[in-house]
């Protein structure tokens, strides 16, 4: 039978973790936590809930920071969330984010409960196989470095994005005309958007880096008769997008190669666009970014950046040792777009229009959720039950992150103007109605 921990018997029933969970979180926590020993606390009546399984669980919370520790014994099983699915854990985070408040143990309180667990529980177990093993980070994102971070992310399955982006295959933020739009209609209105910033026209040459599944290159190509060259690190993505270019008729104007976008030799391009590569280039690589894709495009030539940042230009970088760095975004790292404006600017190009999508991605995120809880047990049988688990906690972190304005996302328009100021851009925006 659970022993629960309340007020008047916190600190005195040795139940080690049930009183140690109402120490930090506060007897009253609006959550139910369970343990393998037989206490609990919190609410026992609370919608959603916490369970640890075996005492592994008790040592990977105590040898790893923050949420880490949470991370790593639920994808290996030894905690469980109750009352919420596993492929939209949204509402549990959105409690601990809005409800849910640490606090900080004694020295004596803390020495008490680790006596009570035992030294044992401070070594470390086995890390779950998911976890992208220490790397000292480097910000120069070499080639090989940078095509390991990638594969690690989008070679998964391509079943597997099918299933939770759904037809689109458009893995960044989508943009929602109206309040009742689906998905896919957001997604074919970003689309559409870029190319409209972006002025395209039937003949154009178009650079798409980081094409991903190819959803920029077809729609431009089959919407604005545009001929369009994109190039991915992904060798799965490549060769999805391959098939779908042929089996849409579109091979006489689209190329997808597996390609790193530095070894892109063409140039004269009349467009670039780049959506959600940026997140991959390293802050310091900046400048060289922008000064390679100013160089790909003519006098004239516009570039269209669409990528995550930081609400602020303070604190560039991801907690690259956090969740997503182990298992997300190897060597990942965001900063303000002012930093990014700042960059485009100093490599020559004139920015023209900027604008923010913020609220757009967490409902992009809130449908991704939903379809991988939908497709829930398809996503498992095709990658697996941790990476489905990473995926569900991934995705739902980031929509509160993005409703919270913890993150933005930014699209940014700017031009090569000629060497004499020639401007080449309308007098109004190609996009306005």
């Amino acid at each position: 039978m659970t022993q629960w921990m309340d007020p008047g018997r916190a600190g005195v029933v040795p139940v080690v973790l049930g009183e140690i969970f109402a120490g930090l979180f506060g007897v009253d926590a609006p959550v139910r936590f369970t343990a393998y020993d037989g206490s609990g606390a919190g609410q026992r009546d609370a919608q959603v809930g916490i369970r640890l399984t075996r005492p592994r669980a008790a040592s990977y919370l105590a040898t790893a920071p923050g949420s880490l520790g949470m991370v790593r014994a639920y994808l290996q099983g030894d905690l469980e969330l109750e009352g919420v699915h596993p492929g939209n854990p949204y509402p549990l985070m959105r409690l601990f984010e809005d409800n849910m408040q640490i606090h900080a143990p004694s020295p004596l309180q803390a020495l008490r409960w680790l006596r009570g667990l035992g030294l044992r529980t401070l070594v470390p177990p086995a890390l779950p196989a998911h976890e992208v093993r220490a790397r000292p980070f480097d910000p120069r994102h070499g080639k090989r470095r940078d095509a390991y971070a990638i594969s690690h992310h989008y070679d998964v399955s391509n079943r597997f994005y099918e299933l939770v982006l759904g037809p689109s295959m458009a893995y960044t933020c989508a943009c929602y005309p109206t309040n009742d739009a689906t998905l896919e209609q957001a997604q074919e209105y970003k689309h559409d958007l870029v190319a409209r910033k972006l002025g395209l026209q039937p003949g154009m040459r178009l650079l798409d880096v980081g094409c991903g599944w190819g959803g920029m290159v077809r729609h431009a190509a089959k919407n604005y008769g545009v001929s369009v060259l994109g190039v991915t690190l992904s060798a799965e993505q490549a060769r999805w997008a391959r098939e779908r270019n042929t089996a849409e008729g579109l091979d006489h104007l689209v190329e997808v190669r597996h390609l790193d976008y530095r070894d892109v030799r063409e140039a004269g391009f009349d467009a670039v666009s780049s959506i959600g590569l940026i997140e991959h280039i390293g802050v310091s690589n900046y400048p060289a970014y922008f000064r390679f894709l100013r160089s790909r495009l003519r006098p004239g030539g516009q570039l269209l950046n669409h990528g995550i940042t930081r609400p602020d230009n303070r604190h560039p970088g991801l907690r690259r040792r956090g969740f997503i760095g182990k298992y997300v975004f190897p060597d990942g790292e965001l900063t303000g777009s002012g930093d990014i404006v700042r960059a485009i600017e100093d490599a020559g190009l004139e920015v023209q229009h900027h604008e923010n999508l913020r609220v757009h991605y967490a409902r992009t995120l809130q449908r991704w959720c939903e379809n991988l809880q939908e497709h829930w047990d398809e996503c498992v049988a095709e990658a697996d039950l941790a990476t489905a688990k990473i995926w569900g906690l991934y995705m739902a972190g980031s929509r509160l992150a993005f409703e919270r304005n913890g993150i933005q996302l930014h699209q940014v328009l700017a031009t090569r103007t000629g060497d004499l100021g020639e401007n080449f851009y309308p007098l109004r925006p190609h996009f306005e109605p």
